[in-house]
């Protein structure tokens, strides 16, 4: 007998003589603590999340996926979804209860003749680039190449390539889903148009997505790309002139800004590692001459400490910060949206780069826009297409000592730009203290998403998620 929480707040005893036959009965295997596999199936990215489910189901296949779900409902428990395990909030994991694996469904199927990708929900960014890129396409992803394509893809996903071709929820064609009453249905334009629309930035409330269909796009294998690395003191002029280069930018082209202590990278002069500088990274996503080109008013700011921008593999330019983002760090993030950055704006997040708490702290704003912008903001869930930057105050340290000066820097810079923000915000940048922000955050498609949430799992199933509760 094995005592779990269950779906209504109290606990749940489910025999031994079940649980093995739900084991025999799967492709995959069935976990409890002490098994050889179990510490590995509940760890996820976030350090800060060490959490002991009661029993995991590693899934294989839909078949699998289909048979967690209906275990769940009929015994009352409450259930985690863990894709890539790489959501900052940690939802992906739960004590004492069912956690449904889906690390070892890892498949990706390229079509280049259709330019068409088939990814099952465990792949990671890192493996979907590999396959695309072997037939130089692409599908727009993120910058972490331990990134889930699952949880990338239900926030909505952004990276170097978003200006050109769109979020990645732009590029999804159709994708397999297991329902609450664990039905397998199919989600596209033209099959259950409502949910695909939910999927596409609605998160894992509706629904386990088994299968996505991607449009990929064709790009590679080599794109400008790198950075180009200034003093934290000359950053007050440099990000207003970086502000003008956005807005004027081509679509290929993109630019983040970093600001933080510099890592101990190689091609850093070694007076410069630990101390705060402002790096400017950007690709070009189309040829490298017409790169050069626009990437020229950039390269030609103030007086950098190093320019590193050349031509690299896009695969290798989509785990350039891998080292920088590897799991067992503790994380806490928070996140806006702006359409411009003024120049109180910026002078607030310099005067927070003076107090990091820790070196591994940083502060990014992301530049999107282009394609993405193109797509209203009710076409899909994902609700804030205006917004030109994307700001992740990206808090990341070692010492479970430091989480409180650490967490309190962060929410500090947050509220001191929220004046400047849209108020909308990327949800998969949201911790899982924001519980209230969740309605604000999807604005006027919160309704409609209700409504799609009450059609396809009325009970709240699926509440581990920045959930979105039944009407």
């Amino acid at each position: 007998m094995k005592d779990m929480n269950g779906l209504d707040g109290g606990m749940v005893a489910v025999d031994q003589d079940v649980i093995e036959l739900l084991d025999v009965s799967l492709r995959g295997n069935v976990l409890v603590p002490g098994s050889a596999d179990y510490d590995a199936a509940r760890t996820i990215w976030n350090g800060m999340v060490d959490r002991k489910p009661g029993l995991v189901i590693q899934a294989l296949g839909t078949s699998d996926v289909q048979k967690a779900v209906n275990f769940a409902r009929r015994n009352g428990l409450l259930m985690a979804v863990k894709s890539g395990g790489h959501q900052i909030a940690g939802h992906a994991v739960a004590d004492d209860a069912l956690l449904l694996d889906l690390s070892r469904m890892r498949s990706v199927h390229v079509d280049p003749g259709t330019k068409r990708a088939r990814v099952e929900p465990g792949a990671l960014l890192g493996d979907l680039d590999r396959e695309t890129q072997s037939h130089n396409l692409t599908v727009p992803l993120g910058i972490n190449s331990t990134t889930g394509v699952a949880g990338l893809t239900l926030g909505g996903g952004f990276g170097w390539t978003t200006r050109k071709f769109g979020m990645t929820i732009d590029n999804l064609l159709s994708a397999e889903v297991v329902t609450a009453k664990g039905e397998i249905v199919t989600a596209s334009k033209n099959e259950n148009p409502d949910l695909f629309w939910a999927l596409r930035g609605g998160g894992g409330n509706f629904g386990v997505v088994t299968s996505f269909e991607f449009m990929l796009h064709a790009l590679g294998p080599q794109v400008l790309s790198g950075l180009v690395v200034h003093p934290i003191a000359d950053a007050p002029g440099l990000l207003r002139e970086f502000a003008t280069i956005a807005d004027n930018a081509p679509e290929e082209l993109t630019v983040w800004t970093v600001m933080r202590k510099a890592p101990p990278l190689p091609f850093l002069p070694e007076e410069w590692h630990g101390r705060e500088v402002l790096i400017f990274a950007a690709c070009y996503a189309g040829p490298l001459s017409d790169g050069e080109a626009a990437m020229a008013d950039l390269r030609a700011l103030g007086t950098p400490i190093v320019d590193v921008i050349s031509p690299h593999d896009f695969v290798d330019w989509q785990s350039a910060f891998d080292p920088l983002l590897t799991p067992g760090a503790r994380n806490y993030w928070k996140s806006h949206d702006f359409r411009e950055l003024p120049g109180p704006a910026i002078d607030t997040l310099l005067a927070a780069i003076d107090s990091l708490p820790d070196p591994a702290c940083e502060v990014f704003i992301a530049h999107v826009g282009g394609k993405m912008a193109r797509v209203g903001n009710t076409e899909t869930a994902y609700p804030e297409r205006r917004a030109h930057f994307i700001m992740n105050v990206h808090t990341r340290w070692e010492d479970p000592g430091k989480d409180a000066v650490c967490i309190g820097w962060a929410r500090d810079l947050f509220s001191s730009m929220e004046p400047y923000s849209t108020g909308s915000v990327y949800v998969n940048f949201m911790p899982a203290d924001e519980v209230d922000r969740v309605s604000g955050v999807y604005g006027e498609n919160m309704k409609r998403l209700v409504q799609v949430k009450s059609k396809y799992d009325p009970e709240n199933f699926f509440r581990l998620n920045h959930n979105i509760q039944p009407g």
